[in-house]
């Protein structure tokens, strides 16, 4: 059976019938608006700070460093210092962490048919926390944090997976039970951890726990953005394989699918950006359980445009909080707190509307 067949069955079979040349055109239409909505608000966000810069002396800044006309030398170094090294990487970096959260969601969503299921189910979360907080408690080991965060948040994962493994498959089910309890176990090491840090250290560790793009520099952008990107157009080249996966194990097997060969490169895919994400700017929840949700509700449950639509939707998100988060008050806020006081009411949204949310 030839892709687009295959595609066309399962698409009929999590009832979405509209999928004529014209309707996927419109679609296409929506996302391109969605770009521009996002590059737009980008526009917006490097021009507000506490420090007040004209916006011709801002985009002069980045025609600077983008363009031959204008050399980094003609311009303030205050100037440069602020949006080039300070802000724009920063937004960049809130796009690169919004993409991967938001395309992580949507993986894990469809690969376990559970629309609350977020990219921290696995125990990503509490693994990059125990390897963050060694990180902070033992820097003469770990020099620095973000490695054994990142690390411990793949390790996590890997434990889950081979928890779950029982006779060559990986239940669903198990799958998510084993993340429950590796991320629990995960935890328990956090809380000894912030037992016995020092203050100093134990109010690092918090400040951690709950997100930020403050420390946010180049070489981040470089660390997380290629990865982010390959990911990205791999997940999307197999959105119509998470389709099918998305029926179910034997479904999937009537159509020609390997369903535990696609589940392991997808979770492995989403497990790699969750943890480059994390290992960077800590803990920033409900961005990969809403933006899948607001993709769908928008696009439909095909996910060859759930994909693309949640990853901008995720980075324009993050840049309205972590641009709040830093212009709100004179001190800044966690965005992770931003991303939580704001999800909650949207989480109560989606348990009111029930099963009118759109799912496959």
């Amino acid at each position: 059976m030839s892709e687009w067949f295959q595609s066309l069955y399962v698409l009929r079979k999590m009832g979405y019938d509209d999928i004529e040349g014209f309707s996927e055109g419109r679609k296409v239409i929506i996302l391109i608006s969605m770009f521009a909505i996002l590059f737009l608000t980008s526009a917006v966000a490097i021009v507000m700070g506490d420090y007040k810069i004209s916006i011709f002396d801002v985009y002069l800044t980045l025609l600077a460093h983008f363009t031959p006309f204008y050399e980094v030398s003609d311009i303030s170094s205050l100037h440069n210092t602020i949006v080039w090294n300070i802000r724009f990487p920063r937004i960049i970096l809130a796009v690169c962490v919004g993409v991967a959260l938001s395309i992580a969601g949507a993986v894990y969503q469809g690969v376990f048919r559970n629309p609350l299921v977020e990219p921290y189910i696995l125990g990503t979360s509490s693994g990059a926390a125990f390897g963050a907080a060694l990180g902070i408690v033992f820097p003469t080991i770990f020099p620095s944090i973000q490695v054994p965060a990142f690390i411990f948040g793949s390790l996590a994962v890997a434990a889950a997976y081979m928890l779950a493994r029982v006779r060559g498959e990986t239940p669903i089910v198990t799958l998510i039970l084993a993340g429950v309890i590796i991320g629990s176990i995960f935890s328990a090491f956090v809380s000894i951890l912030k037992y016995t840090a020092t203050d100093t250290a134990l109010r690092e560790i918090v400040f951690w726990l709950m997100g930020g793009f403050y420390y946010a520099t180049w070489d981040d952008v470089i660390t997380i953005g290629p990865v982010v990107l390959i990911s990205f157009f791999i997940l999307w080249g197999l959105g119509w394989k998470l389709n099918v996966l998305s029926m179910g194990d034997e479904e999937a097997r009537g159509l020609g699918v390997n369903p535990e060969k696609y589940k392991f490169i997808v979770i492995s895919l989403a497990t790699l950006i969750t943890a480059f994400a994390v290992s960077l700017v800590g803990i920033i929840a409900w961005v990969g359980l809403m933006m899948p949700h607001a993709a769908r509700m928008v696009l439909g449950p095909d996910n060859r445009f759930v994909i693309p639509s949640a990853a901008m939707m995720g980075a324009l998100y993050l840049i309205v909080c972590d641009t709040l988060a830093r212009t709100l008050t004179t001190s800044e806020i966690p965005v992770g707190i931003i991303t939580s006081i704001l999800g909650a009411p949207y989480l109560c949204y989606l348990l009111r509307q029930k099963g009118r949310v759109i799912f496959g």
